[in-house]
């Protein structure tokens, strides 16, 4: 297929992402107040709201479009930011079992498992280390949302009015797909039920299609960038890698996956491979940033900073220090040797982090 009719259908689906986004937003609104009271007491706890996200993120397999659902209820007035900011933390750690069911294509090889556990795991450390310091933080502080405000402020003007959608020619656009369609429909459980599927339907078909195109037309270049930093050592280069392929894909977990065959056979180590993981998550806050585009209330842009300055905060408390930094390896390896000795360990490591202590997260708190 030609380079510009792949821009073309990238553009094409990007709207399609955004319409989608857009539906959500609708769809939360026409469930009602009874469905968005029942929201809140499911988050109104921190843990549980990072729980629910953990949990929400592993079952759609994709933070992209976790953080996309989020940003539409904070959008639509829904979830309020306070409750919103643990479950995009929660998303963080959700996005990282992709790396570790990756790593399992080498678990009959004993050397080339090792390395490749320890490369899908440095990612979950990392983000459960930079939660368990950022978390406590921002319920004490407020810092990261206090922050967001600020620039959303800044970005969109403090005297934003949300009643006037069309100051934006770009939520116009999305928005009017989204008008015909409430024109057609009664207002009530059903048409949000409708809205909300439809919603994020186009939410997976345009993230999955964008990603996809994408992949191709920087086929290669991915796998070259990584490479020229064999030797390296990574740090801030790799960082700047990671974030680069991630906004060009779309999504951090081809570039994390694509890490982890690459350390398992030898080609990168498992240091070199580590900045490129945390750039990832910097650059994955795009799908969030874009999503913001389609909802009216500034606040959709604001949930959507707390998740870039969420990810850029971690990098800065952590990277910077070299004992700090590899705390995330240490651990990796540690449970990369306990798997190669107990296979049972990863059961237990998989099931545990991502389905059982979010499950309990979510009920009992």
């Amino acid at each position: 297929m030609p380079t510009i009719v792949r821009l073309f259908l990238v553009v094409v689906f990007l709207y399609l992402f955004l319409v989608g986004v857009s539906f959500l937003e609708a769809g939360i609104a026409a469930m009602g107040a009874g469905f968005q009271q029942m929201l809140l007491r499911e988050v109104a706890n921190p843990l549980a709201g990072l729980c629910a996200g953990i949990l929400a993120t592993v079952l759609v397999q994709s933070s992209s479009v976790s953080t996309s659902a989020i940003v539409g209820m904070v959008g639509s007035g829904t979830l309020p930011l306070q409750l919103a900011v643990p479950m995009i933390m929660g998303a963080n750690i959700g996005t990282t079992v992709t790396n570790t069911l990756a790593s399992l294509g080498s678990i009959r090889r004993v050397e080339e498992f090792r390395r490749a556990f320890a490369a899908a795991t440095v990612h979950d450390f990392f983000n459960l280390f930079a939660v368990g310091l950022l978390l406590p933080l921002e319920l004490i502080t407020g810092f990261l949302s206090r922050s967001a405000v600020w620039l959303t402020e800044l970005l969109r003007g403090a005297d934003f009015d949300p009643t006037q959608p069309g100051r934006s020619p770009i939520r116009t656009v999305v928005k009017y797909p989204v008008s015909q369609a409430e024109t057609l429909l009664e207002p009530g459980t059903v048409t949000g039920v409708i809205f909300l599927v439809l919603g994020l339907g186009l939410i997976f078909l345009a993230l999955a299609s964008i990603t996809r195109n994408m992949r191709r037309l920087v086929a290669g270049g991915i796998e070259q960038a990584m490479n020229r930093l064999i030797g390296r050592g990574g740090g801030t280069i790799g960082i700047f890698v990671g974030i680069g392929v991630t906004v060009a894909v779309q999504s951090s977990t081809i570039t994390t996956s694509i890490l982890v065959p690459l350390v398992a056979a030898g080609v990168l180590t498992l240091r070199s491979a580590y900045p490129i993981t945390v750039g990832a998550n910097v650059g994955t806050t795009i799908t969030a940033l874009i999503a913001s585009f389609a909802v009216v209330r500034p606040e959709g842009l604001t949930i959507a900073l707390v998740h870039m300055l969420f990810n850029l905060s971690a990098v800065a408390l952590i990277f910077p220090v070299k004992k700090v930094r590899n705390i995330p390896v240490r651990l990796a390896e540690m449970i990369a040797d306990a798997a190669v000795r107990r296979r049972v360990v990863v059961l237990i490591y998989g099931v545990s982090l991502f389905i059982v202590l979010p499950l309990l997260g979510v009920i009992l708190l």
